[in-house]
């Protein structure tokens, strides 16, 4: 009887190890992450980053999500770019993007502001986190648009841009920016938001875009975040790379009435063909299906793992069987 139940218990044992893995191969979350600097610039525009837990504290927080952006995209990593330390409020940020500024930061999920660093966060989440520019008075407004990404076939793109903000009992409410300038990829357009904060911008080339917008004149704004996906207007046109061999052009024979004939009517400017700087265009229409950001959804570790616990269980099944009739004989 002692040795069924050990048996039993090996079973159990070998079974939670492979749950245990399978587990393993779901934890992380993947997270959509924008960064403004201490100059009031989108350094992360609604980045998809990879959120493990990487303080071991057994939830995905805030700080996780931060962490692993700077991870990914800030030029030397997390060791250079972010820091945290523990004050008798709690977690709290002391560099951000490179910047420590006295604990002047903000940080937001799904435009709401967050408690704090130790806040959750899932898949498919939004965090904003930026440097105040305004380190003395602070007046630097949290601003969002009603929609974070969305795909636009059409081109024309209705806004709705709101700021965070207190009333006079500091309780926090939510109000609409009138007169902010949109931009597309950091251009201004000639759209406004009116007293609604509302505006309607059109963009006819394909490819991902990142709309945001220029505070009103005496507001001191954090720049909003909407990525489009124009799927339905014209493809962009190709850039064309510079060469470093200079070109010569083809010298023709002419004979000596064609080149009296040059002499007296010069060339009109009307023939030069005009050329088209494209340039500008290459960072403004590249495909968002070239990211490298990492996937989740692959199984096949997952798999193996329970193709793993399954024979584990067999065999312990088998072996409990021919020990039970030799028992018996």
């Amino acid at each position: 009887m002692k040795r069924t139940l050990a048996l039993l218990l090996a079973v159990l044992i070998v079974l939670s190890m492979g749950v245990l893995f399978v587990s393993a191969e779901d934890t992380g979350a993947e997270v959509f992450v924008t960064i403004a600097d201490k100059d009031g610039k989108l350094a992360l525009a609604c980045e998809k980053v990879q959120v493990t837990d990487i303080d071991a504290d057994g939830a995905l927080t805030v700080n996780d999500a931060l962490y692993a952006a700077h991870e990914q995209f800030y030029e030397g990593g997390a060791a250079a770019g972010y820091e945290t330390e523990m004050t008798k409020y709690g977690l709290s940020l002391t560099r951000l993007w490179g910047t420590a500024n006295g604990y002047s930061y903000g940080y937001y999920v799904n435009n709401v502001s967050a408690w704090s660093l130790t806040d959750p966060v899932k898949d498919d989440d939004y965090v904003a986190a930026y440097v105040f520019t305004d380190t003395e008075k602070l007046a630097d407004k949290y601003t969002y648009f009603e929609n974070v990404t969305q795909d636009e076939e059409t081109g024309e793109i209705s806004l709705t841009l709101s700021k965070a903000d207190f009333d006079e009992d500091w309780n926090s409410i939510t109000v609409p920016v009138a007169g902010a300038v949109i931009t597309v990829d950091g251009e201004a357009t000639e759209a406004v938001t009116d007293e609604e904060g509302k505006a309607t911008v059109t963009v006819t080339v394909n490819g991902k875009h990142i709309v945001s917008a220029i505070a009103p004149e005496g507001q001191v704004n954090v720049p909003p975040v909407y990525i489009a996906e124009i799927t339905g207007g014209v493809d962009p046109e190709p850039v064309e790379e510079p060469t470093d061999e200079p070109t010569e052009a083809p010298q023709a024979d002419v004979t000596e009435a064609a080149t009296e004939a040059a002499t007296v009517a010069p060339t009109s400017a009307a023939t030069v063909p005009a050329t088209k700087d494209t340039a500008t265009k290459d960072t403004a229409t590249k495909d968002s299906s070239s990211s490298t950001s990492p996937k989740t959804g692959d199984s096949t570790n997952r798999n193996l793992w329970i193709f793993i616990t399954v024979a584990c269980l067999i065999g312990a099944c088998v072996t409990f069987v021919v020990y039970k009739k030799r028992y018996e004989k």
